[in-house]
């Protein structure tokens, strides 16, 4: 699948000269003892809040809003969640639409000149194409529409730690050297992963999904997306009984034998699909960090899930 960049050095720049001037401003130095005294760094959801632990170490105090596993399209922050976020020196999110509930908080800490990096506009943001499931009556959700599911991909991530690495550098909080390291571990599990999924043969190489959110996968490792039970990007949209009609019709099309669901997606609607369509369900963490809280072990599992599923 072709991966569109859009790359966005303007907003970058004025990005990192916010972040500089407001630590800057607030007198922290990056390498006290006390957590009090550190840079003040939030992350909406748990997975993207390990990756940004493992980069900042002991340079900032890190908190994560969402509880780990919950949905982040649905999500809903508390008056404390918001208070964290408005006093927080850099807030760290994924941006595109992921978390719906958080952006109209988002949007007004940024007219209170608290410190926003999106995650997303350092990527090379994957477009959905035509047949992956998209929702053609949401132009948010349709062909063309912006994919938010960047942790799927490891390499996607190390655009977003070298960029971050970048952002607290201007403030003086050097964490270059964690930076490379988490970059190089990063390009060591994507080898990883495709190893693992080069096991798949070639006619039991596609996917079908709850709601459309391992394009990222699929695209790095070559595996296609047949369609999703909930037609979109997000799971709270809605599948309608004809959008159900047609994915069962492309699953015998294509011999697909199992649907993976996730977070968010209505069981019942995807079990009685299978019934019909004659395949099994397998039940996907997409938004779950394991025991050990690692970015690494959360992929891992996702693979193998997804391999031993395809190859059996």
């Amino acid at each position: 699948m072709a991966m569109t960049h859009t790359r966005r050095p303007v907003l970058r720049i004025l990005l990192a000269l916010t972040v500089f001037f407001a630590l800057a401003a607030c007198g922290k130095d990056a390498s006290p003892s006390q957590d009090d005294d550190l840079p003040q760094i939030v992350v909406t959801y748990s997975i993207l809040g390990s990756l940004v632990s493992e980069v900042v170490g002991s340079s900032a105090q890190v908190t994560v809003l969402m509880p780990n596993g919950v949905d982040p399209h649905q999500w809903q922050p508390s008056a404390k969640d918001i208070e964290t976020l408005n006093n927080a020196d850099l807030v760290v999110t994924n941006g595109l639409g992921l978390e719906g509930g958080l952006a109209d908080v988002i949007e007004q800490a940024l007219k209170e000149k608290v410190s926003v990096f999106v995650a997303t506009d350092h990527i090379k943001v994957r477009l959905v194409g035509e047949g992956e499931g998209a929702d053609p009556s949401d132009a948010d959700q349709s062909v063309g529409a912006e994919d938010p599911h960047l942790w799927m991909d490891p390499m996607t991530l190390i655009d977003v730690v070298e960029a971050l690495v970048e952002t607290l550098a201007l403030a003086n909080i050097d964490v270059a050297e964690q930076g490379m390291k988490v970059t190089e571990d990063l390009a060591t599990l994507d080898n990883e992963v495709g190893k693992m999924v080069g096991e798949i043969p070639a006619d039991k190489r596609q996917l079908v999904t709850g709601h459309e959110s391992l394009g990222y996968f699929a695209a790095r490792y070559g595996l296609s997306l047949t369609g999703a039970v909930i037609p979109g990007l997000s799971s709270e949209s809605e599948s309608a009984a004809g959008d159900l009609s047609a994915l069962k019709e492309k699953i015998g099309e294509q011999k697909v034998n199992v649907i993976f669901t996730e977070l968010g997606t209505d069981r019942d609607v995807v079990d009685t699909l299978a019934t019909d369509a004659g395949v099994t369900v397998v039940e996907l963490s997409t938004h779950l960090l394991p025991t050990d809280g690692s970015y690494r072990s959360f992929l891992i599992d996702l693979a193998s899930t997804i391999v031993n599923a395809l190859k059996s």
